[in-house]
């Protein structure tokens, strides 16, 4: 999945590489998988690169998001799926 370039407030998961989600929020995309990917980003994240883009969603701002990452933080590993899968 190709990261947008602009920066702005983004929900996202990412695939590790033991097949678990990791949902996050962030402003900048492109950095933000740079960091997972070399140890840098979320402790969850630490010992399970590299990920793998699956989903984001450009938020309008940093409480919608915040708020948006908190819902799919929520959702059962299905339902998470499916919202991967009509990305």
């Amino acid at each position: 999945m190709k990261t947008p370039e602009k920066k702005g407030d983004y929900v996202y998961l990412v695939k590790c590489q033991d097949g678990t989600l990791y949902t996050g929020y962030t402003t900048n995309l492109k950095r933000r998988i740079k960091e997972h990917n070399s140890g840098r980003g979320a402790r969850y994240t630490k010992g399970r690169a590299p990920v793998e883009l699956v989903y984001f969603q450009d938020c309008d701002d940093r409480s919608r998001a915040l708020q948006e990452e908190y819902r799919i933080k929520q959702l059962s590993r299905t339902a998470k799926e499916k919202l991967i899968q009509q990305g």
